[in-house]
Order: C-alpha cells, then sequence, then structure tokens
C-alpha cells in the first residue's frame, strides 16, 4: 500500500515537472540548432545568409559560419558540393585543383594552391575529405580537414595546415533545403589575427551564394 503511494507520489511529481520542461523542448527542437550550447554569436545577414562566428580556447582566429536554405532539393544541393570533380564554383582565387582521390558519397582527397596578392606567398593546402548521411534524415555532412602525408613543400608556397570546413546539407521539405558552412583556416599569414578574421567573415557567404547559382543554372 505505501509502497504504492509513494510511486504515484513519484509519478505526480514527474508529472508536474514535465508540464514546464515540454514547453522549453518544444522551443529547442522547433529554433535553428546552431542557437544552442555551441557559443556561436550572430554577426550579421547579407544576401540571406546568417553568418555566425565563434572563438575557441587557445585559437585567436574564430570559427565562422554561414546558414542558409535553398528552394532545392537537398539532393541536388548534395551532390554539386561532394562532386570534386566539377569545381567552376569554388573559389576564384584556387589556381591549381589536383583531384588524388574521390570515392562518391564516401571520401575524397585533393590538393589546391591559392594565388594571394603581392607581395604575400601563394598557399598550398592537402585536403581529405570524409563524407557521412544520415539515411534517417536525410542530413548529408561534408567534412575537409588536412591530410597528412609527406610530400615536400615549395619554397615558392606556404603549407596551410591548420584547416576545417564542413558542409551541412538537411532537407527541409521536398524542394526546399536549409544548409550551412562551418569554416575555418590559419593562413599563416604576418597579418593582425583581428584582420584576418574581417578577411574571412564573408567567404561563407560567398560558397553558399556560388551554390544558388549553380542549381538557378540547372
Amino acid at each position: 500500500m505505501y509502497l504504492l503511494t509513494y510511486i504515484k507520489q513519484i509519478f505526480n511529481h514527474i508529472t508536474n515537472k514535465l508540464k514546464y520542461l515540454l514547453p522549453l523542448l518544444f522551443i529547442m527542437i522547433i529554433l535553428p540548432y546552431h542557437l544552442f550550447g555551441e557559443n556561436w554569436k550572430f554577426v550579421k545577414k547579407k544576401d540571406n545568409v546568417e553568418i555566425f562566428t565563434k572563438k575557441e580556447d587557445g585559437k585567436s582566429l574564430k570559427h565562422i559560419k554561414g546558414v542558409a536554405e535553398i528552394m532545392e532539393s537537398s539532393e541536388n544541393v548534395f551532390a554539386l558540393i561532394e562532386d570534386v570533380n566539377h569545381t567552376d564554383w569554388w573559389d576564384s582565387n584556387l589556381r591549381e585543383i589536383k583531384v588524388l582521390l574521390y570515392e562518391k558519397n564516401k571520401r575524397a582527397q585533393y590538393y589546391l594552391v591559392y594565388d594571394m596578392p603581392w607581395p604575400f606567398n601563394d598557399r598550398d593546402l592537402y585536403v581529405n575529405v570524409t563524407t557521412t548521411i544520415n539515411q534517417a534524415t536525410g542530413e548529408c555532412k561534408i567534412s575537409a580537414v588536412p591530410l597528412k602525408n609527406n610530400n615536400p613543400e615549395s619554397k615558392n608556397l606556404i603549407r596551410i595546415k591548420d584547416y576545417q570546413q564542413v558542409w551541412t546539407v538537411r532537407p527541409l521539405s521536398k524542394n526546399r533545403t536549409h544548409i550551412e558552412l562551418d569554416f575555418y583556416v590559419n593562413a599563416v599569414e604576418n597579418l593582425p589575427d583581428w584582420l584576418l578574421n574581417l578577411i574571412f567573415i564573408d567567404s561563407p557567404i560567398n560558397s553558399i551564394n556560388a551554390v544558388k547559382k549553380i542549381l538557378e543554372k540547372k
């Protein structure tokens, strides 16, 4: 008898707590997840792309994230970003792109050379890409980090060794897609970090808009 009464009291206590928790859970579900728990700070909105930044311990350069919606199927958006053999929409400052490995929807490796304005040296970067697809939600992630290898560094180029990039593509409806580009790079430049942060801030905007333009032409 007392045990049943005690269990009932516990059940009523939990039920009362849930009355307050459920509205909060509902708000967390309907709002964009990047507003919670990752210390992202909203900076601006430009060309329908929202820009957020985040600082990490021990680093003065910032992670920069662009967030937008595209009126296109997630399959088409993902197919464009994932295919490293079609790079005509990539950064116009890339003077060399060499694909070293490509396994569709799995992984890729490539080599890049960035053309820098005088008096700075050009940069090069070996990239390792991993693709993950959530079959339940349809969300796709394309994550890029420096490729560890023993290729010698050129005396005329400065090797980028600290780099991260993550594309996230998430279906919202049949022809509406949520897209994110999370970007960080240490360009090994003798410039103030605040100036480099200012230079890089529009990089996700340019990349996401390039994706939009290519898809609009199809």
